[in-house]
């Protein structure tokens, strides 16, 4: 059987064909799954996406109508399908539960000391020969407090390195990790953290309940010299907001790997083209904000144990059996 997997990045696809060789043929698109490449799937049983896709319900029928019956998406969010779609179409769906959480974690990490540190600036100065220090100077993480909000598998790995750093140790999520109350966390009302925090960490699903958590509230509850880094999902924080507080002047540093306008635009490359969405260029204008492309889970780990997990669901699908990863089962 072929498989056609859309959305597949130039590092991506050697692991790809190697972990379906002997298995399967996969066909490898850079193109993202949408309604106008969804035609590309005529035919296809099996259609593989990343976490771009648009998998609404037009796409989907589309997809059901020229005669895919599975969606292996490569990633654990899954916010971009409409599963209900998918059941009436009888689509069987899977994603991956879970990879390497410390991809994620010390990424959010990277992101935190670079704004913290200047890094971005600093480098780009030494490029043009400048080596004055006038702007750069950062804070001692040690002894200052952060606040982690969600702490599963990958909160759990970044409190463990802010533990490492010396950090007071604050959290919030529906239940507490009972091996970060070991490492000394001490869960708050989440208003409390966004008082007390010099650095929120965000480490949550995007769900009806979590859709802009980071409000315009919480970023006035914050300290005006915080640090805020997001390598969770973009819809987490309310991005208007946060451009309104950065004009006024707040916080230390921003580090973004998620924004929750990225689909059309992460993973693309825009240079060529004038900006249009507003929003993103302004965030983009402060100095103090550091925007990556939603690479935090990139590493050769880390996607390597997410095809593994995609080839163990396509197996399951041929095979009538469920799994962890199955959000919908075939009929």
């Amino acid at each position: 059987m072929e498989i056609l997997a859309f959305g597949v990045q130039a590092d991506e696809r050697p692991l790809i064909e190697k972990a379906f060789a002997g298995h399967h043929d996969v066909r490898c698109l850079d193109v993202f799954l949408t309604e106008d490449t969804a035609p590309l799937a005529a035919g296809y049983e099996i259609v593989s996406t990343s976490v771009n896709a648009d998998l609404g319900a037009r796409v989907l029928r589309a997809l059901a109508d020229a005669g895919t019956k599975m969606i292996a998406q490569r990633s654990t969010g899954f916010d971009n399908i409409d599963l209900d779609a998918a059941r009436e179409l009888g689509l069987t769906v899977s994603r991956v539960s879970s990879y390497s959480p410390h991809s994620v974690a010390e990424f959010a990490w990277a992101l935190a000391l670079a704004v913290n540190r200047r890094i971005v600036r600093a480098s780009n100065r030494t490029r043009d020969f400048d080596f004055r220090l006038d702007g750069l100077m950062g804070r001692d993480m040690r002894g200052r407090t952060v606040g982690v909000l969600g702490t599963g598998k990958i909160g759990e790995a970044f409190t463990r390195i802010a533990h490492g750093f010396g950090m007071n140790l604050l959290g919030w999520d529906v239940e507490p990790n009972p091996a970060c109350v070991e490492l000394g966390m001490r869960y708050v009302d989440k208003d409390e953290l966004f008082v007390a925090s010099d650095l929120v960490s965000l480490h949550l699903p995007l769900l009806d309940t979590t859709h802009h958590l980071v409000d315009g509230a919480a970023l006035r509850l914050m300290k005006d010299d915080a640090i805020l880094v997001n390598a969770g999902r973009g819809g987490l924080v309310d991005t208007e907001a946060l451009v309104d507080e950065l004009r006024d002047g707040r916080f230390a540093g921003v580090g973004l790997d998620v924004y929750e306008a990225e689909a059309g635009v992460f993973f693309l490359d825009k240079s060529l083209e004038a900006p249009e969405d507003d929003t993103l260029a302004r965030l983009l204008t402060f100095p103090h904000v550091v925007v990556t492309s939603h690479q935090a889970y990139y590493t050769h780990d880390a996607v390597g144990q997410i095809v593994g997990a995609t080839v163990a669901n396509v197996a399951d699908y041929l095979a009538g059996r469920r799994s962890g990863n199955t959000l919908t089962p075939a009929g």
